[in-house]
């Protein structure tokens, strides 16, 4: 069950008082403050479940956050008639406060501030010292997540570390000091998160994820042997026992499979009808990614699609059984999702044909789409998103070795990812690769496993392709949309400028 939701949204209200010396000020007893409500462990918890509050709103993980780290990227672009949106996705931004990225910082910085005030006030509440650990460990985490977003997009951005005052008027910090500060929250809160919860506890963060993300961290920055270090935990230390893959790829898109052993961190996410989407008992606590994502004729808003180039990756080779890669039919709704055809390809209760037409050539992404129990896509998506995939960490921890010139044992991590697909393991079919050769093919196999799952603009970025002109135009070949794309530009998101309005310690990424 999904205990999770039973947060309590607290909000820290500053009062300003005016006096003078006719009048007297007396403190409103009944009025929560930051001075008077952190004071039970009851308080505590409350706290720490407002972090994870945050994530049903437009900017974390309920909406934006999932269109920007995928049709921005090469395998998909925007099809939508939102000219705001589509403006977004297609690097013709002009608009320094459309709502998707102005969203995105201002959610990330609110569930900062909930991290903060856990982080400032929770250590001086008296209670089960073990707990309050946790709940520590738990901000910390949850704060290191939203930086990882939040310097993964806008690069150098304000470095906030106490609770916040509206008076403040902080600068950006560089892009290496909230990279270190990831670092620093991760490896202090692994050893206080749990490896596991129970059933009233599930999504929460665990020790896993936080070495989970303190790898994909230093990967990022090609930090690669402390990267491997810490995928280690989960790849061949303790945390081993408690991840492996699930024998059926599909699984890890469904709501009926949540938290399964391949889960390393999700979303957990409720079909609820709501009235809003910001913080109120009738919030939506729902998956916002199915209208966006999903195909036209009434089952979504057809505003992205994804570039047909992905599904030739996946036909480049079958598997031992002479069939097509199964992963294929999980990751893209398209004529031939059923290899027989429009006529058996079946979508919210409909045939392709009927869907969207017989010769149709478009394809969407399939993940997390509703099409499999539903006749449409509402706001209300009940389908947990997977932050943080084991095969993805398999193919990172490979992917490091390799790097370290380790390319001969980074081999069985992606034979173990093949392997489920039912393909013939790398070491079979491509031994002695290079360790070139060896980072090409890992590209492949993270398209084939990953895409649409909102890592494929951090490949992009790490692997170089977002600052090199030759490899700019290896993802024009894949994307037109990319002709418009400029280095100096749009390698960053622009800071909203409403925020520049109100802080002239800020400056804009140029």
């Amino acid at each position: 069950m999904k205990k999770i939701f039973r947060y309590i949204l607290v909000f820290a209200i500053s009062g300003m008082a005016m006096s003078c010396e006719e009048t007297l000020d007396i403190e409103n007893p009944n009025e929560i403050s930051e001075q008077n409500y952190w004071q039970t462990q009851s308080d505590a918890l409350a706290g720490v479940n407002a972090i994870y509050g945050a994530f049903y709103r437009n900017g974390t993980y309920a909406r934006w956050l999932q269109i920007y780290y995928n049709p921005r990227s090469d395998d998909g672009f925007a099809s939508t008639g939102w000219a705001e949106l589509r403006n977004a996705i297609n690097f013709n931004q002009v608009d320094y406060n459309f709502e998707g990225h102005r969203n995105i910082w201002d959610h990330q910085y609110r569930a900062i501030f909930r991290a903060n005030q856990v982080l400032a006030y929770v250590p001086d509440i008296e209670m089960d010292e073990t707990l309050k650990q946790r709940y520590l460990a738990e901000a910390k985490f949850l704060r290191a997540l939203h930086y990882f977003n939040l310097v993964s997009l806008f690069r150098s951005v304000p470095l906030v570390l106490d609770p916040s005052n509206p008076t403040d008027l902080p600068s950006q910090a560089p892009e290496s000091e909230t990279w270190a500060q990831i670092e620093r929250d991760l490896t202090e809160a692994a050893p206080n998160l749990p490896t596991s919860y129970d059933s009233e506890n599930l999504g929460r963060a665990t020790r896993g994820a936080a070495y989970a993300l303190l790898g994909k961290a230093y990967l990022q920055q090609h930090e690669y042997q402390q990267a491997a270090d810490a995928f280690s935990w989960l790849v061949e230390g303790e945390g081993s026992s408690y991840y492996d893959l699930t024998p059926n790829y599909r699984e890890n898109f469904l709501h009926t499979t949540e938290n399964n052993p391949e889960s390393v961190f999700e979303v957990q996410f409720l079909s609820v009808q709501s009235t809003t989407d910001e913080d109120a008992p009738t919030s939506n606590l729902g998956n916002q990614r199915g209208p966006f994502f999903g195909p036209g004729n009434g089952a979504g808003f057809n505003d992205v699609e994804m570039r047909r180039w992905v599904i030739d990756e996946f036909l480049e080779e079958t598997t031992v059984n002479g069939e097509r890669d199964p992963r294929l039919a999980s990751t893209a709704l398209y004529s031939h999702t059923d290899e027989r055809g429009p006529e058996f390809s079946t979508f919210y209760g409909r045939t392709f044909a009927e869907l969207v037409g017989p010769d149709d050539q478009r394809v969407w992404y399939r993940k997390y789409l509703n099409d499999y129990f539903r006749t449409d896509e509402t706001y209300e998506g009940p389908i947990n998103f997977r932050v943080i995939r084991y095969a993805d960490v398999l193919l990172m921890y490979a992917e490091c070795l390799n790097a370290l010139n380790r390319t001969n044992e980074a081999y069985q991590y992606v034979d173990r990812v093949r392997q489920r697909a039912g393909l013939a393991s790398l070491s079979a079919v491509k031994p002695n690769l290079s360790q070139e050769a060896f980072l090409q093919q890992l590209m492949h196999e993270r398209v084939t496993e990953l895409t649409g799952e909102s890592v494929r603009w951090l490949d992009l970025l790490r692997w170089g392709y977002l600052d090199d002109p030759a490899k700019v135009e290896e993802l024009q070949a894949r994307d037109p949309e990319f002709n418009d794309y400029d280095i100096n530009r749009d390698k960053w998101l622009p800071i909203p400028q409403s925020e520049l309005d109100i802080n002239p310690n800020l400056q804009q990424n140029w």
